[in-house]
């Protein structure tokens, strides 16, 4: 963690997905995961939405948190 691999990564899906075409992104993060979820608002996602208690995990329920972005041009 903080090596910058996660956001290098996410930049070159982003960069694969404007190359073939596509005009925006998404992705589902688990509600809980408040790291994963700074790096992609800070990549330019947004909430798009939640599914409160779409999980259980580890005795607990936890939300869905579906997020996206515009891909723009190059």
């Amino acid at each position: 963690r903080g090596a910058g691999v996660g956001r290098t990564l996410l930049r070159a899906a982003c960069a694969e997905a404007r190359r073939q075409g596509a005009n925006r992104i998404t992705l589902r993060v688990l509600g809980h995961n408040t790291p994963a979820r700074a790096l992609y608002a800070s990549e330019g996602f947004a909430v798009e939405g939640v599914l409160p208690g779409e999980f259980f995990l580890n005795g607990a329920y936890v939300d869905d948190v579906c997020m996206g972005r515009s891909l723009g041009p190059a």
